[in-house]
């Protein structure tokens, strides 16, 4: 059920300090260090010895030590040495590429010989001055299926987040939705409105009042294996719109890096860019701890969600328009999955 031949965020790069960091991707335990001149690796979390996890082991001089009996690996998966043993000629355990970009460390969970860090996503957002970005991540018990129909389908704003994003035009105004080729696009234009109490605060943090008329957009961007991006954000009613000079308006980019764990966890990375006031530090962490709040409001009904469709399997769910955003994204996901696992099929024939 997960694409693998593909990059996923495994963690940020500040998460992997001196101690070497577990973690699960794609069903595939890693275990993710810094070997030789703090370059980030990643290993199979398996000690080729005893089977015990590496990731419970320690760094030393660029090597990963085991915590159970000291023997040292190589950043390409093979046995290095062991106090008074001959180990070179154990197996090699698997190495998988990691690019570190963006702040974040990517990993390709699939085939070694495929990855190519041309596939890697390009975002105008990170390592620009003209932006600013805070985030933070989550730990959720849920398919990661259902974050992407969560992220694509907005319409639950209204009620999941009424204290912060909510407001009825959400409800009231239909949304488009387009495919092109593997990306997804659903987008929502709201004219004439009152902004909801996070868009108030964003639009005070732009030196704009808080109490006249704006115009909303949400216009969400799927792509695979499993990234959302949401341009959200709100202009003085009559200026423009979504193409409002950048003065008159307070508009953002949430960026949802979703990364499978297990059929039923993910590791999800989120975040917000901004073009305005780019180096106002204290205004990115009040945006970061608000955002944090409301996604923290999504974690508990994924969980309660997922919890559900374990217990009905065999429940089918109805589908509305208001779903056509996820809907066509599984179809993208459903469609690239078959074809790589029917490259694979056929090259173990």
């Amino acid at each position: 059920m997960f694409l693998k031949n593909t990059w996923y965020v495994a963690c940020s790069a500040a998460e992997i300090t001196d101690k070497p960091l577990g973690r699960k991707i794609c069903g595939e335990s890693m275990v993710f260090y810094r070997g030789d001149g703090g370059k980030a690796t990643a290993l199979e979390d398996f000690c080729p010895h005893r089977g015990a996890p590496l990731s419970l082991g320690f760094v030393c001089e660029g090597k990963l030590v085991c915590g159970y009996h000291g023997l040292q690996m190589g950043c390409d998966g093979k046995t290095v040495s062991m106090p008074g043993q001959r180990v070179r000629g154990f197996p090699a355990i698997r190495s998988f590429p990691v690019v570190e970009r963006y702040g974040f460390v990517w990993v390709w969970p699939g085939e070694a010989s495929l990855a190519d860090e041309s596939q890697m996503p390009v975002f105008e957002f990170f390592d620009n001055p003209a932006w600013a970005y805070g985030g933070g991540l989550y730990h959720i018990g849920c398919d990661y299926r259902l974050m992407i129909d969560n992220l694509m389908d907005l319409t639950h704003e209204t009620y999941v987040h009424a204290n912060s994003i909510g407001q009825k035009e959400i409800d009231e105004v239909p949304c488009t939705t387009k495919t092109e080729g593997d990306l997804v696009v659903t987008s929502r234009f709201m004219d004439g409105i009152s902004a909801p109490p996070f868009w108030k605060m964003a639009l005070r943090g732009n030196d704009l009042p808080d109490d006249q008329p704006v115009d909303r957009w949400q216009i969400c961007r799927f792509s695979p294996p499993s990234h959302v991006m949401i341009e959200v954000g709100v202009a003085l009613a009559g200026k423009g719109g979504y193409n409002a000079p950048d003065d008159v308006k307070a508009s953002s980019v949430v960026v949802d890096f979703i990364t499978p764990e297990t059929e039923t966890s993910i590791w999800y990375h989120w975040g917000m860019a901004r073009k305005f006031k780019p180096n106002d530090a204290e205004l990115t962490a009040t945006i970061r701890e608000g955002q944090g709040k409301i996604f923290g409001e999504d974690l508990e009904m994924l969980q309660l969600q997922q919890k559900n469709l374990l217990a009905y399997p065999t429940r089918e769910l109805l589908k509305l328009n208001i779903d056509a955003g996820g809907v066509q994204s599984r179809r993208v996901l459903d469609r690239l999955i078959a074809q790589e696992q029917g490259v694979a099929a056929e090259g173990s024939v």
